[in-house]
């Protein structure tokens, strides 16, 4: 499979979300797409980052944006998840980790002196005509989602 990289366009994909209605990528076609992947529900990490993009949500709908996390926990965990922390942002779940694999963040994890596959943490930022503009791996979560809106600004300032 040809990694994905700028410029390219995002595989399509259609996941259930924490209610289990479909979410097509497709659908958000015209507008930027926030398209986040993470290893677990209710982890440290993973809560911030959660937490962190639910706080920004308002900012990135001035941008005309969208935030779609991903994760292989199953609706029902998202929807725990979702309601324990008060979380505004559409949670979508890969069980079979296809999307995962598309996108290339299902990798070969060492932690601890011991090799399993696990989610790498991304975003991948999707601009309205669905190409991929920009691609962050291994995110640490202090300061992405600033990193990300300065990103949206600029690409959006490049096109005026």
């Amino acid at each position: 499979m040809k990694e994905l990289e700028t410029g390219s366009k995002s595989p399509d994909f259609t996941l259930p979300d924490s209610d289990e209605n479909l979410i097509s990528l497709k659908q958000f076609r015209g507008q930027w797409v926030v398209l986040y992947f993470y290893p677990k529900d209710n982890t440290s990490g993973c809560t911030l980052e959660a937490i962190d993009f639910t706080q920004s949500l308002s900012a990135f709908k001035e941008l005309n944006a969208v935030v779609l996390g991903v994760s292989p926990d199953s609706p029902d965990s998202h929807c725990g998840f979702r309601d324990r922390h008060q979380l505004k942002i559409t949670l979508l779940s890969d069980i079979n980790k296809d999307v995962l694999k598309q996108y290339d963040v299902w990798r070969l994890k060492n932690m601890y002196g011991r090799s399993s596959y696990g989610v790498e943490r991304s975003t991948f930022l999707i601009d309205p005509e669905g190409r991929i503009a920009a691609i962050w791996r291994k995110v640490k979560v202090p300061g992405h989602i600033q990193d990300v809106r300065e990103k949206i600004v600029a690409l959006q300032n490049q096109a005026v």
